[in-house]
C-alpha cells in the first residue's frame, strides 16, 4: 500500500472508531442522568470512557511493541464493537454498571486509536509529519457528523429503550474498522533494527521541547474534556435546552475540533509548532470568557464550544508535532506511550471532576477553573524562548 494511501486509510478508520466515541460523549451524560443512582454520577460513564483510555495507554504500548500495530489496532476495534453492543444491551436492561463497563471498553480502544497519529508519521518523510498527523486527525471530521447523527436517527430503533439502537449501529462501524485495519502494511521504520541503545525515559523527558509538547497536549485535552463533559448536562438538564439543540452544539464542537486539521498541518509547517500552541491557548481562554460571562443561551454554548474545539486542535496537533522532534526512531514507542499516559491520565481526572464541579460550583466557575492550566502553557512557552526549526530527532 502506498504511503499516503496508508495515511488516508488510518484517517478513515479513525473516522469510524471516533464515531462511536462521539456517540458516547454526546449520550453518556444524558443516559447517565437517567440510570445513575445520584445526579453527581450522571457524567460517570463519560469519565469511565476516558478512564479506560488512560488505564489502557501503557498496556497498548506494550502490546504494540510485542505484536505490532496492525494486530493490536484490528483486535482493539473488534473489542470496541463488543463494547458498543454491551452499551445498547445495558440501556435495555437499565443497567448503569453495565453501561459504565461498556464505556471502559470503548475507552480502551481509544488508547489504541490515539496511536494512529504516530503510526501515520512512520509512512512519510519527516518534513510531512505535521501534515500526516493532521490528515489522520481530520478523519474525525466524518465522525463528528456521523456520531451525533447516529445518536439522533437511531435513538428509537429499539422500542422502550431510547438510544439502545444508536449503540447497536455504532457497533457495526467498529466492525468495519476492524476489517480495514487487517490490511495495514508495516512501515519501513518499524522494520529497522536499532543502531544504538535507547536513552532512558528520564533523559528524553528532561528535554524542554518534550515538556512543552506534553504540557500543551495535556492541557488541551484536560480543559477540553472538563468543559465538554459538563456541557450536555448544563445545557439539557440545568438550562433546559432540547436534545436536538444540545446535540447540535456538541456536533459543532466536534467539527471545530477536527475541521482545522485540513489546514493546521500547513499552519504548523509555516509558522512553527510553538506559535500555534500559543494561539490554541488564547482561543481556549476566549472560550472560557464566553462561557463564564456571556450567558446561557444556545448560541453562547455554541460559540464557546467552537472556540474550545479550535483551541484544542491547534494545541494538540502542534504539541504532537513538537513531540516528534524529541525522540529517535527506536525510542518512539516508549516516548509516545509516556506522552499519552500523562495526557490522557490528566484528561481522565478532568472528566471525573466535571460532573461534581458542575453540581457544586456551577457552569461559570467550572470554566474559570481552567484558566490557570491555560496560563501555564503560555508561561512555559514564554520561559522557554523561541524554538529552533529542525528535523525530528527520529531522523
Amino acid at each position: 500500500m502506498a504511503p499516503m494511501r496508508t495515511v488516508w486509510m488510518l484517517s478513515a478508520t479513525q473516522a469510524l472508531c471516533m464515531s462511536g466515541s462521539f456517540l458516547f460523549v454526546l449520550l453518556g451524560g444524558i443516559i447517565g442522568s437517567g440510570l445513575a443512582p445520584s445526579p453527581a454520577l450522571a457524567t460517570l460513564p463519560v469519565s469511565v470512557l476516558i478512564l479506560g483510555l488512560a488505564a489502557s495507554v501503557l498496556p497498548a504500548g506494550a502490546l504494540i511493541r510485542r505484536y505490532g500495530r496492525r494486530a493490536v489496532f484490528a483486535a482493539s476495534a473488534l473489542l470496541a464493537a463488543i463494547g458498543c453492543a454491551v452499551a445498547g444491551l445495558s440501556i435495555q436492561a437499565a443497567d448503569f454498571a453495565g453501561f459504565c463497563a461498556a464505556a471502559f471498553l470503548l475507552g480502551a480502544n481509544n488508547a489504541v486509536v490515539m496511536q494512529y497519529r504516530f503510526a501515520a508519521i512512520e509512512y512519510v518523510e519527516s518534513t510531512r509529519a505535521s501534515r500526516a498527523i493532521a490528515i489522520v486527525m481530520s478523519g474525525a471530521l466524518a465522525a463528528a457528523w456521523l456520531g451525533p447523527e447516529i445518536a439522533v436517527r437511531a435513538a428509537k430503533l429499539v422500542a422502550g429503550a431510547d438510544y439502545a439502537g444508536s449503540f447497536f449501529a455504532g457497533s457495526g462501524l467498529y466492525l468495519v474498522a476492524a476489517v480495514l485495519l487487517t490490511r495495514l502494511a508495516p512501515s519501513a521504520v518499524s522494520l529497522q533494527a536499532p543502531v544504538e541503545a535507547p536513552r532512558p525515559l528520564a533523559v528524553i523527558a528532561a528535554q524542554p521541547d518534550f515538556r512543552i509538547a506534553v504540557l500543551a497536549a495535556l492541557v488541551s485535552y484536560a480543559v477540553m474534556s472538563f468543559i465538554m463533559t459538563a456541557t450536555p448536562i448544563s445545557m439539557h438538564v440545568v438550562d433546559g435546552h432540547g436534545e436536538v439543540a444540545t446535540a447540535r452544539v456538541i456536533q459543532s464542537h466536534l467539527l471545530a475540533m477536527y475541521l482545522p486539521s485540513l489546514a493546521s498541518g500547513w499552519i504548523i509547517a509555516r509558522f512553527g509548532d510553538r506559535p500555534v500552541i500559543a494561539a490554541g491557548a488564547v482561543l481556549m481562554a476566549a472560550c472560557v470568557a464566553i462561557a463564564a460571562f456571556a450567558g446561557h443561551g444556545a448560541m453562547h454554548y455554541f460559540w464557546a464550544l467552537v472556540l474550545l474545539g479550535v483551541g484544542w486542535n491547534f494545541m494538540f496537533i502542534a504539541g504532537t508535532t513538537l513531540l516528534t522532534r524529541t525522540y529517535r526512531i527506536h525510542e518512539r514507542i516508549q516516548a509516545q506511550t509516556l506522552n499519552d499516559f500523562l495526557v490522557f491520565g490528566a484528561q481522565a481526572a478532568a472528566s471525573l471532576a466535571a460532573g461534581a464541579a458542575l453540581a457544586t460550583i456551577g457552569w461559570r466557575w467550572l470554566n474559570l477553573a481552567t484558566l490557570p492550566a491555560v496560563a501555564a502553557v503560555l508561561a512555559a512557552l514564554a520561559l522557554a524562548g523561541p524554538g529552533r526549526r529542525r528535523a525530528p530527532a527520529a531522523d
